[in-house]
């Protein structure tokens, strides 16, 4: 080989190398930026029910926040759910949670004076109503629940806010025709047959506590039709956010025989408040893009967090730190 072929070719192994070596630099930027410090302190994060998704994706995200911000304790705070974590963050209680859209938007429409100050960081994934009774159950249709006892969720959870609305849409008032119970998907699945006939339950696909059940005394999914779904539009307010879907029918491959089932979805969305650290929150909303394949390992829904549509938090507007972020991956 001539001296001058070894020099080209020298030359292009070092072109080379310093392209792999910028390509790598811009990922690393990218993870976690370059010569900086990570945020660190405490922070709260509010959850929900035990065995449920916003509690096991809460766990999870910690784990990731360890990861990327040794420094930062992250406490996790059980809750019934959408409403009460809307509540805590906006009065300080809780300085992030998950929250789904309809419920946002009803502490916006009941006029809190606190609730100027919620903010968005990223739409995650959405949730699925699901209607769950046991496999021979005479109930066909939501208009079959009159007169059956009925879980409804715990008081100030998101599956509270949208059973009721589902109910009503169906002519059925949750507090007369039927029987009301408060069960959440931590004791619902194990009452359902014996102390309940049916209960709702409004969450990320699939979900461990309905998973157990499919393995031992199965259940079957009651369909939420469209026809319903318009009736819940009319309601206005808040209930423009539930749009019409269907469970997958890969969620629960026991009980669903490959079908799909007809139901409503709502978005969730993970929220702060205005006066939360702009650096520490564009460094978590780093850490929750980035996180979603290890998370979605264990969380399916976490699967479908997405960076083109994390940023639409509607209906709050976007905190400053996360829109730094999004900022610094746009294309």
């Amino acid at each position: 080989m001539s001296k001058a072929l070894t020099r080209i070719t020298r030359r292009r192994a070092v072109q080379g190398a310093a392209a792999g070596f910028v390509a790598l630099a811009l990922l690393l930027w990218w993870l976690l930026p370059l010569g900086e410090d990570p945020p660190s302190g405490t922070i709260t994060f509010s959850t929900g029910t035990r065995a449920g998704v916003y509690q096991e994706y809460g766990d999870l995200l910690r784990k990731e926040l360890a990861k990327d911000m040794p420094q930062l304790k992250v406490r996790l705070l059980t809750s019934a759910g959408s409403q009460e974590n809307v509540e805590r963050v906006a009065t300080g209680q809780a300085d992030f949670t998950i929250a789904a859209a309809d419920a946002v938007d009803t502490f916006r429409i009941d006029g809190r004076p606190v609730t100027d100050r919620l903010r968005g960081v990223a739409r995650l994934y959405d949730d699925y109503v699901q209607l769950v009774v046991p496999p021979d159950s005479d109930i066909r249709s939501v208009a079959d629940l009159k007169g059956k006892r009925v879980a409804i969720g715990l008081p100030h959870s998101g599956v509270r806010l949208i059973a009721t609305r589902v109910l009503e849409a169906a002519g059925i008032d949750p507090e007369k025709d039927i029987t009301p119970r408060s069960d959440g998907i931590d004791t619902g699945p194990k009452r359902l047959g014996r102390e309940l006939d049916a209960f709702f339950w409004s969450s990320g696909v699939p979900t461990d506590g309905l998973e157990d059940i499919a393995k031992t005394s199965g259940f079957r999914f009651v369909p939420i039709d469209t026809e319903l779904v318009a009736k819940m539009h009319a309601q206005g307010d808040a209930a423009h956010f539930y749009r019409a879907t269907s469970i997958p029918e890969s969620a629960y491959r026991k009980v669903q025989n490959g079908e799909a089932v007809p139901t409503i979805a709502v978005s969730n969305l993970l929220i702060t408040r205005e006066d939360m650290d702009r650096r520490l929150t564009e460094w978590l909303t780093r850490t929750v893009i980035k996180s979603r394949d290890r998370i979605g390992a264990h969380v399916h829904s976490a699967q479908l967090v997405d960076l083109r549509t994390a940023i639409y938090t509607d209906p709050l507007r976007l905190h400053r730190g996360a829109k730094d972020y999004y900022r610094s991956v746009k294309p």
